[in-house]
């Protein structure tokens, strides 16, 4: 089978045509996966369109006109589903797992293909979604959409102002800053600090490595919401489908303009311009810096050298006589 992509639209087709999509966007609105997840499918070759294996990402399809394939199955569109899962410690977020542990998606009762929406390490638990909705999917992971998640930390340690004002200004990570949306102390006792943060930006296990920059250890972190859905009395290690409103309000979450979801950075301050000199135009060489003179001291004084005079400096220490100066000598010898 030839591993030919299928004919790509020139633009003014694209406009004429505006049913086309982009390959992993279809298959994700499919309920294939996440547009991550769609995206290593196609570049492992899983994917083909009116029969020819595609590895190109972004490559435009009409999933009206052409019959997409996964694994060689035709792509349907299945029923939107969703689920609210509280995740318990120990349960993986993927949706493969090669060690073959229990999942997330285990613990919804389907026969449907689903995914997790975002991930949660292995050692956090709460509140996770799963559905086959990739669209609404993306919207809620992506930070573009500052779609706010609401998690409770027990640390170790009892954090000062100081240290929580860094999670709020930013902290300087391998990928780049992070900051949180807001952090606020809900308990303190003897040895631990419970302590409930809001992000609307993801990165892998983001508060864990915040909270070790300043020094407190996680001992324990729970997700409590995802946008305006809570976790909760939902049991731990239980399911259950969501209602038509929780998934409007989700939706609704996502249609916020960026600009009133996430905080915008301080405005950096333009270099003063620099003037440009034509080429071959002569410039001045750049001037020595001056160098302090030594103090004048007075006739009379005795120094280190000896004592200063008219004449120079007498070593001994005592003055020594200025002698005639040519001018002088040269009038006398002219006299008669």
């Amino acid at each position: 089978m030839t591993r030919r992509p299928p004919h790509r639209l020139d633009p003014s087709e694209e406009d004429a045509a505006p049913r086309n999509e982009r390959l992993q966007k279809v298959l994700a609105a499919a309920g294939i996966g996440s547009r991550r997840e769609c995206e290593e499918l196609i570049l492992a070759g899983r994917i083909e369109v009116d029969r020819q294996i595609v590895t190109e990402l972004g490559t435009r399809v009409d999933p009206l006109r052409q019959v997409i394939r996964v694994d060689g199955t035709p792509l349907t569109s299945p029923k939107r589903l969703y689920f609210a899962v509280n995740k318990p410690p120990g349960v993986v977020s993927t949706s493969w797992d090669p060690d073959r542990r229990t999942r997330v998606i285990d613990l919804v009762r389907t026969d449907e293909r689903l995914f997790a929406v975002g991930r949660l390490d292995r050692t956090s638990e709460g509140l996770i979604l799963v559905t086959n909705d990739g669209n609404l999917a993306n919207r809620l992971t992506h930070p573009r959409y500052g779609v706010d998640k609401t998690y409770l930390a027990r640390i170790a340690g009892s954090p000062s102002i100081e240290s929580l004002d860094r999670l709020r200004s930013g902290i300087h990570l391998a990928e780049g800053v992070a900051r949180v949306a807001s952090v606020s102390v809900r308990r303190r006792q003897r040895e631990t600090t419970e302590l409930e943060i809001v992000l609307n930006e993801g990165r892998n296990r983001e508060i864990r490595r915040l909270l070790a920059r300043i020094g407190h250890k996680v001992l324990q972190l729970k997700r409590s919401a995802v946008g305006p859905l809570r976790l909760g009395s939902l049991p731990i290690g239980a399911s259950r489908p969501l209602t038509r409103d929780e998934v409007l309000m989700l939706e609704q979450a996502t249609e916020r303009p960026p600009a009133e979801s996430r905080p915008t950075a301080p405005a950096k301050r333009k270099p003063r311009p620099v003037a440009r000199v034509p080429r071959g135009a002569a410039t001045a060489p750049p001037r020595a810096p001056k160098t302090p003179h030594a103090p004048k001291v007075p006739r009379g004084v005795k120094t280190a050298r000896g004592v200063k005079t008219g004449g120079g400096v007498k070593p001994g220490g005592k003055p020594a006589k200025a002698g005639p100066k040519p001018w002088a000598a040269g009038e006398k010898s002219r006299r008669p």
